[in-house]
This record gives structure tokens, C-alpha cells and sequence, in this order.
């Protein structure tokens, strides 16, 4: 290559966009005071809704949802209300700006829109993200759906695709029921579990699970015991297997109670290292852990 080609090729590379790194986010919503509720949407509750809490002003309302139609990432009503999906079909390294461009989208859409998947190409750019845009301080007001016939105005008949994706997304619904913060019931068909999305960092809350272990205080009563726990975008999920044949609301005092004992637990962590039959506990029940992204 002669001298003026190898210069013209330096100009032209100089001039070329940078390209910029695509870093996986671990835990996309952390700042967010809903985030064990935004997990537990995301990832295990069937049919919820939660109105968003904007950063600034808007004339548009929003509503967060566990699943759209046709898995949509977001979609505004014939009547102008807008959804933002938390179960969608695709996804990039952060799931927060995913939604936070669906977000951004909804804002302005038109009724009748729908958003079938979110931008999960285009680079990073600041003002994204539901850090972004959400009020970070706000939690979460979850309702929860024996049905998804919150997807339609009232007294209005599903038709075409929409209507199929109904059919098909009501038939799914495992019967759940919320026990507190990040905390669901779900019957799971042969058992029922209780899963809890802890806010706290893994580590603290597997050594609090540790001393509530070797103390024998880490079950919620008879028909239960401790199943295990994943890693759901940063948090810690613990499990429980509950007796299906006792109704959801029969484990809200054992759970608000164990709540309790889990928090005491936490607190004594900072005057109180754990003791060698804490740190045996600790260790098995790292051994039951799986990893969800």
C-alpha cells in the first residue's frame, strides 16, 4: 500500500463513530425502590399491573404489565391508556433500558400502537433508563389478575390475534397471591411455593437464612420447608415448598412472621459473625442456588 493510501485510510478510520461497549448490567434495576416488586413481575408473577410513577410531568399515564399481547413490549389502548411489558421477547444487556426506551415510546404513541419489541440495538445513550425516568423513590402498587382482561377497555370483545393471545395467555395463569413486598404465593399445581425476592445483597441475606437454619426457625410452620433460592437480576430469590391444600392467605402470618425473624437475623449480622454450625448451614444452602438472567 502506498504512502497516500495507508494516510487517506488513517483519515478515514479517524472519522469513523466510535464504537461503543455493550456492558451486561447484572442487577438493572437497582436505585429503584421497586425493585424486588419489578423482579417478581419480570419473572414469576402471571397477571399484574402497577401505575407508574413518572420523574417528570406527563399528560399520559402508564401502566406497567406482566405480559402484553403477543408478548409486546408496549402498547396503548383504543381509550389511551399506555402498558409497558415486563415479559417480552427480547431483550440486551440492560433490561432498564429496554424498558426504558419503551417507555420513552409509549409516551408518544399513538392509540391503537403497539410496540412489538423494544430497541435493543441502537448504543447506550443518557436519559434511558427507568432510573431515568421513573421516580426512584416510588414503590410499587401492584394488583393482581385472575385474568389479562385488563388488556382491553371495559365492555369491549377481544378480536383476531388479540383474542387468541388471550385465550392462550389466560390458560396459562398459575393462581397466585401477593404476601407482602416481593413476596407471592404461587400454586404451582403438584405444590405451591413461596418466593420472595430479597432487597438486601445475597450475601446478607444467605447468612441471616444461615442462622435461621441452625437455629431451626427457617420453615413457615407445618406443610413447609426451605426449597432452595435463584439469583434474578442482582437479588436474591429464596423458595419455599408450602401444603397446596392450605389457601394462600393461611401463609401470611407464618410468612410476615418468618419476615420477622429474617429481619432480626440481618440486624444481628453486623455484632455477630457467624459460628461454625451458621457457616455449615450457610454453605448448604449455597450448594441450592440456581442463577436467573
Amino acid at each position: 500500500m502506498g504512502k497516500a493510501a495507508r494516510k487517506k485510510g488513517r483519515k478515514k478510520d479517524a472519522g469513523a463513530p466510535k464504537k461503543v461497549r455493550d456492558v451486561f448490567v447484572g442487577q438493572p434495576f437497582e436505585g429503584l425502590a421497586g425493585e424486588p416488586e419489578l423482579i417478581a413481575l419480570r419473572e414469576f408473577v402471571p397477571s399484574a399491573t402497577a401505575p407508574l410513577t413518572l420523574a417528570t410531568e406527563s399528560d399520559r399515564k402508564v401502566t406497567l404489565g406482566t405480559v402484553l399481547p403477543m408478548a409486546a413490549a408496549a402498547f396503548v389502548r383504543a381509550d389511551g391508556q399506555a402498558f409497558l411489558g415486563m415479559q417480552v421477547q427480547t431483550r440486551s444487556s440492560d433490561i432498564s433500558r429496554d424498558l426504558g426506551r419503551a417507555l420513552k415510546w409509549a409516551l408518544n404513541a399513538e392509540p391503537g400502537d403497539v410496540l412489538s419489541v423494544a430497541d435493543t440495538i441502537t448504543p447506550p445513550a443518557e436519559g434511558e433508563r427507568l432510573q431515568d425516568l421513573l421516580d426512584p423513590k416510588a414503590e410499587l402498587e401492584t394488583t393482581l389478575h385472575k385474568d389479562f382482561s385488563w388488556w382491553l377497555p371495559e365492555d369491549t370483545e377481544p378480536e383476531g390475534e388479540v383474542a387468541l393471545s388471550l385465550e392462550r395467555a389466560n390458560a396459562a395463569i398459575m393462581p397466585t397471591e401477593r404476601l407482602g413486598t416481593g413476596a407471592y404465593w404461587v400454586d404451582a399445581g403438584e405444590r405451591a411455593h413461596l418466593r420472595w425476592v430479597r432487597p438486601e445483597p445475597e450475601t446478607w441475606v444467605l447468612q441471616a437464612l444461615a442462622r435461621l437454619s441452625a437455629a431451626g426457625e427457617l420453615g413457615l410452620g407445618e406443610g413447609s420447608r426451605y426449597a432452595g433460592s435463584f439469583r434474578a437480576h442482582g437479588l436474591l430469590v429464596p423458595v419455599w415448598d408450602l401444603d397446596r391444600e392450605a389457601h394462600a392467605r393461611e401463609w401470611a402470618e407464618p410468612a410476615e412472621q418468618l419476615g420477622a425473624r429474617l429481619n432480626k437475623a440481618l440486624d444481628s449480622l453486623d455484632d455477630e459473625p457467624l459460628n461454625t454450625a451458621e457457616r455449615r448451614a450457610r454453605d448448604g444452602l449455597i450448594g441450592r442456588q440456581l442463577t436467573l438472567r
